[in-house]
C-alpha cells in the first residue's frame, strides 16, 4: 500500500530537488568560467589589437569562441554520462542556454555578413544578462541575478560609450556575470559536498 503524502513531506521533497538542482548546477560552474574567461580575453586581445593598430583584422581573435563550442560540446557528453537523475530544474536551465547560444549564433552569422558590429555590442551585452538573471532566479543564487542586471545596465552605458570603449564593457560585463558567480558556485559546489 502506497504511503501518502503530507504537506510536510511534500515541501521537504521539493526543497530537496530543488538543493539537488543547485548542487547540479554549481558543478557546471566550468562553463561560465570558460565562457567568462574566452569572452574577456577576446574582448581585452579585440581592444589592444585596434589600439595597437599591428593586425589588419583584429577581430579573428573572437575565432576563440569557436574553440570554446567545442570544448563545452566535449564538457557537456562527459558529464551527462556521469549524471545519475536530471531535474526539472536541469532541464529548463539547459533549454535557457541552449535558446541563448542559438540566438548568439544567429546574430553572429547576421552580424558576419556586416561590418555593424560595433553597433549591436549593446544588444550581446543586453542579451547576456537575460539567461544569467533568469538561471540566478531559478536556482536561487543572488550573483547570477546580480550579474545579469549588471549586463543589462552595462547594455545602456554602451550606447553613450565610444565604440571601441564597448569592448571593455563586455569585458567587464562577462566578470561580473559569468567569472565571479563561477567561482563562487565552484566554492558553493565543494562547500556542499563536504
Amino acid at each position: 500500500m502506497e504511503k501518502e503524502f503530507s504537506a510536510n513531506d511534500s515541501i521537504a521533497l521539493i526543497e530537496e530537488m530543488i538543493n539537488k538542482a543547485k548542487s547540479n548546477f554549481s558543478d557546471d560552474s566550468f562553463l561560465y568560467l570558460l565562457w567568462g574567461w574566452v569572452i574577456f580575453i577576446c574582448s581585452v586581445g579585440h581592444f589592444l589589437l585596434l589600439k595597437s593598430g599591428l593586425v589588419k583584422n583584429p577581430e579573428y581573435i573572437w575565432v576563440l569562441t569557436w574553440i570554446a563550442v567545442l570544448v563545452q560540446i566535449f564538457y557537456i557528453f562527459k558529464v551527462e554520462k556521469k549524471k545519475r537523475v536530471k531535474t526539472y530544474t536541469d532541464e529548463i536551465i539547459g533549454y535557457l542556454w541552449m535558446t541563448f547560444g542559438f540566438t548568439m549564433f544567429f546574430i553572429t552569422i547576421i552580424l558576419g555578413y556586416t561590418s555593424n558590429w560595433v553597433t549591436l555590442y549593446p544588444l550581446l551585452l543586453f542579451l547576456y544578462g537575460t539567461p544569467t538573471f533568469l538561471s540566478g532566479v531559478i536556482i536561487k543564487f543572488m550573483p547570477l541575478k546580480i550579474g545579469g542586471i549588471s549586463c543589462w545596465i552595462l547594455a545602456f552605458v554602451a550606447k553613450f560609450t565610444p565604440n571601441i570603449y564597448i569592448l571593455l564593457l563586455l569585458a567587464l560585463a562577462v566578470i561580473a556575470a559569468w567569472i565571479i558567480p563561477g567561482y563562487l558556485l565552484k566554492i558553493k559546489f565543494k562547500k556542499d559536498k563536504v
